[in-house]
């Protein structure tokens, strides 16, 4: 136990100790943080008396020492604020001297690098329009320091990316659209912007809109698919500043209305092509606006907007009609006026589409081609139109006298009565597609084949129940040497009898599709193969499950020298044998489909093998027997493979990784 001159020894060794530590920290800057820390744990030291028991006096200068050492902490924050506050900032401008101040930083690297500074900094760079930004001469002394590119260099780092740009779901917001508008505002390169999509609470509005108005004036084409914030207001600044305009897409943009594309037919005369879908806002002022100040304009798209009526179809089309050569009019009110005034104006139009227009009777589709006006319809295609009879179609084919490709879809009035008659009367069409127009049979596809002119080269059949087996064949079977061409998908009575009378009557195919027939087999395949004549090139048997190796391995030795694309898709009856018998007969195949087959690693190994053969798309999906054993012999084919789907099987991820090393080129889908 200490002495009370002994605890008084202790504490005199312990004061003269810390002023000799206080006199070498003098110049530290943590001498404070130390001696509080030294002062706190030393302090029970002058707390004791010689009994040892702790007294009051050391508690309450441990309390003392706390209270300062927080004082000063406080005191040096607030002491440091001031500070930071008197230093000069440029912050501390108003926004029309800090407007001067930015708008001459030069270079889009600069730019880049102010706009990351602050979103205020960000909002004030995206109002300087391009003609604002004040151009400082290059000094004459150049600036070692600065990073140099050639012209040459600065050519490629311009690519495809610096002129599109497309912002989607959450990365579409004012800021990135703005950061986008500032980069590019003084190399003006930026010409195509695409907006899809829009972030719930920060997404595109007027705002951003305006500041890509303002620094890219020489903006071409412009894309808004559902961005409900976007009004008038963000069209009239493009309208103002973006006078190049050519293309503009507006789809699911409630708040827009006559008064946006007013302002752009008056401020864009360049327009050459406009899409409105689903806006509610749009009306018939709007589109008779575009029609007299848009002189350019030649494709027009309107889709699902419930205020259009005739008044702004025709308006429009009256208007436009020395230009306007592509119209596409879908679900709207429209009635017979609108299709006379198209049959009559439409003196340059080349590709009509007219879908869902249930207004629209027979006698419209009957006035547009009796107008005279259509001579130049190239392109026709009429989806869900009660009003396309065969009265109407087979008017079409004798006043339309350029029509090359028809496309019919869900037309239930059309039958086999016009098909012999439109055949006789469309002189150079060269491309039929009908599509769930259940009256058409195959005994109207045979009378037209029979009277088609020498210019028809494809048909395509897709989903018409109407299409199955003739009972009794015609007296005559036409011999279409003409048709390149053949679709028949999902049609349910399309068989082996049906596919024997085509390959009959086709012997100059050269691709056939034929995805979804599961009741054809090898018996209507196999006269199919031996009835061609030119050589296929293309054929796809998606779904045909009856198929066997029998039918492939005819297929490839009768057009090994010609064939370039098979799928085989889903024919669950194919195995290594019919790639034993591609791999001696094809040399020009080029891609290969084997999804969901029943082929093994044997057959990967067989292909590989294969020295004239240079795959450059294989698909092994769902191949369930191709495992890691196909690894290496996959590795062996880097020189030609560019597409490689290995999807549901068990190869396993390691070796995908191995794989991936060794076909370096090769996109691998896994």
């Amino acid at each position: 136990m200490l002495s009370s001159s002994d605890d008084h020894l202790v504490l005199l060794v312990f004061i003269l100790f810390v002023s000799v530590l206080a006199a070498f920290l003098q110049n530290s800057s943590s001498s404070t943080t130390f001696l509080f820390f030294l002062v706190n744990r030393m302090s029970p030291f002058h707390g004791y008396r010689g009994d040892g028991a702790l007294l009051a006096g050391g508690i309450r200068s441990r309390k003392r020492v706390f209270a300062a050492a927080a004082d000063e902490a406080v005191t040096a924050a607030a002491a440091k604020k001031q500070k930071r506050r008197e230093e000069p900032s440029l912050d501390a401008l108003p926004d029309e001297c800090l407007f001067e101040v930015l708008r001459r930083v030069q270079g889009a690297r600069a730019r880049c690098a102010s706009a990351c500074v602050s979103r205020r900094w960000l909002v004030l760079l995206g109002g300087i329009r391009a003609s604002e930004a004040v151009l400082v001469p290059a000094p004459a002394v150049p600036d070692l320091n600065q990073e140099y590119l050639s012209e040459d260099e600065a050519d490629l780092m311009c690519d495809d990316g610096d002129r599109e740009r497309t912002l989607e779901g959450k990365e579409a917001s004012d800021a990135r659209l703005t950061a986008a508008a500032v980069a590019d505002a003084l190399r003006g390169r930026l010409v195509s912007v695409s907006v899809r999509g829009s972030h719930l609470t920060r997404g595109v509005t007027d705002t951003g809109l305006s500041a890509l108005a303002r620094c890219c004036p020489a903006l071409r084409s412009l894309s808004l698919w559902d961005v409900p914030q976007v009004t008038d207001a963000g069209l009239a600044e493009i309208a103002a500043e973006c006078h190049s305009l050519e293309r503009l897409d507006i789809t699911g943009c409630l708040l827009i209305t006559d008064k946006g594309l007013i302002a752009v037919a008056q401020g864009c005369p360049e327009l050459k092509s406009l899409t409105i879908e689903a806006c509610s806002g749009v009306a018939n002022e709007g589109l008779k606006a575009i029609g007299r100040f848009c002189s350019k304009l030649q494709a027009v798209n309107i889709k699902n907007c419930a205020h259009v009526d005739d008044q702004g179809v025709s308006g429009l089309v009256c208007s436009a009609t020395a230009s306007l050569a592509k119209v596409r009019l879908q679900g709207l009110s429209i009635t017979d006026a609108s299709l006379a005034v198209i049959g009559y104006y439409g003196k340059v139009i080349t590709d009509l589409t007219l879908a869902r227009l249930p207004a629209v009777g027979e006698r419209g589709f009957w006035v547009m081609a009796n107008a005279l006006g259509l001579q130049k319809l190239r392109c026709m295609t009429v989806v869900s139109c009660l009003g396309l009879t065969d009265l109407a179609l087979a008017s079409v084919a004798k006043f339309c006298p350029s029509l090359k490709l028809l496309n019919l879809k869900k037309c239930s009035k059309v039958s086999d009565g016009c098909l012999k008659e439109f055949a006789e009367s469309a002189n150079v069409l060269e491309n039929l597609q009908v599509e769930e127009c259940n009256k058409v049979t195959l005994v109207g596809i045979l009378a037209f084949l029979l009277n088609c002119s020498p210019k028809f080269k494809a048909l395509s059949l897709v989903k018409c129940i109407g299409i199955e087996d003739i009972r009794s064949a015609p007296a005559q079977l036409p011999v279409c040497k003409s048709l390149r061409s053949l679709t028949v998908k999902d049609c349910p009575g399309f068989t082996d009898a049906s596919l024997a009378v085509v390959g009959m009557i086709c012997p100059q195919l050269e691709n056939v599709s034929l995805s979804g027939l599961g009741a054809v087999t090898d018996n209507g395949f196999l006269p199919l193969i031996k009835s061609s004549e030119s050589g296929l090139i293309n054929v796809d048997l998606n779904g045909c499950e009856n198929l066997t190796d029998a039918a492939v391995s005819a297929l490839v030795k009768a057009n090994g020298s010609s064939l370039a694309h098979l799928s085989l898709e889903g024919c669950s009856k194919i195995t290594d044998a019919s790639l034993f018998a591609i791999s001696e007969s094809c040399s020009q195949l080029a891609e290969l489909d084997l999804s969901n087959c029943m082929v093994s690693d044997y057959g990967v190994a067989v292909l590989a093998s294969a020295k004239q053969l240079k795959l450059r798309i294989l698909s092994l999906s769902g191949c369930l027997m191709v495992t890691q054993k196909s690894v290496p012999f996959l590795g062996s084919m880097s020189s030609s493979l560019e597409g490689l789907n290995l999807q549901f099987n068990f190869i396993g991820n390691h070796n995908i990784a191995s794989l991936e090393k060794q076909l370096w080129r090769c996109d691998i889908l896994a």
